[in-house]
This record gives C-alpha cells, sequence and structure tokens, in this order.
C-alpha cells in the first residue's frame, strides 16, 4: 500500500500546489480588482503599505505556484509575505489565529513553506523546461578537452 501511495506523490503534489496557487492568486486578485467577492467589491488603494504589496505578491506568487513556474523562489516570498502578514496585522490582536481572524494567513504561510522544500511536483512548468533542457544537453556532441 505505501509503494502505491509513494508512487503516486508527485501527482498529488502537482494537484495541491495547483489548488494553492489558485487559491492564493484569488485572494490577491480579490484584493487588487474587487472580484470573486473578496472584500465586497471593494479594492486595496494602490501603493499603500502593506495591503497592496501583500496583493501584488498574492496574485503574482499565486499564479507562479499555480503554473509550477519558479515554484520554490514564488513560494518563499509568499511564505514570507503571509508570516509578515500573520505576525505584524493578526497576532497583536489575540494570540491564536482562531482569534485574531489570522487563520488564511498561518495557513497560506505553512503552505508555500511546504511548496519551498517540496518544490512543484507532476504538472509543473518548472518540470517540462528541466527535461528540454536535458534534452538539449544530451544532443550536443560531446567536445574533447585541448590542453596547452
Amino acid at each position: 500500500m505505501t509503494g502505491r501511495l509513494n508512487s503516486g506523490q508527485p501527482y498529488v503534489l502537482g494537484l495541491f500546489r495547483i489548488v494553492v496557487g489558485l487559491l492564493f492568486a484569488c485572494h490577491g486578485a480579490a484584493s487588487l480588482f474587487g472580484v470573486l467577492g473578496g472584500m465586497n467589491g471593494a479594492t486595496v488603494e494602490a501603493g499603500t503599505w502593506p495591503g497592496w504589496y501583500a496583493a501584488v505578491i498574492q496574485l503574482v506568487g499565486g499564479s507562479l505556484v499555480l503554473l509550477g513556474l519558479g515554484t520554490r523562489a514564488a513560494a518563499l516570498v509568499s511564505s514570507g509575505s503571509m508570516a509578515y502578514a500573520y505576525f505584524h496585522v493578526h497576532q497583536p490582536g489575540a494570540l491564536w489565529p482562531i482569534q485574531n481572524g489570522g487563520e488564511a494567513s498561518a495557513m497560506f504561510c505553512w503552505t508555500m513553506l511546504l511548496l519551498v522544500f517540496t518544490g512543484s511536483g507532476a504538472f509543473g512548468l518548472d518540470r517540462l523546461f528541466a527535461a528540454r533542457g536535458e534534452r538539449a544537453e544530451e544532443a550536443q556532441p560531446e567536445r574533447a578537452t585541448v590542453a596547452a
């Protein structure tokens, strides 16, 4: 049973990454554009600290994670953004996330941190480009080194 589960791990991780990236990008889109029912149609004013910058990180980082393009770097920046959101916005209100409304920030922080260490899994553009690069290296003939 463990062997079967392990063989599906890259695919489940890829689906996990896609769902997390989509949800994170939607959160940013809702803040920036007032779409998807977020913020009751209101938007974050452009350039305001930290809300607008956080929303841009959410939209861009979430989109990159969704596509599996630069997953580790995008997830690291996104995780840091959510850690900042939790500790500077939510945590001063109360100790526990359920009390201070920081559940989403805490969950996104830890989820993105997990993706930093696991990578994109299956279905990611990272893997596609890596495979393409390996084929290009294999297609080139070996060159002998010349000693002077």
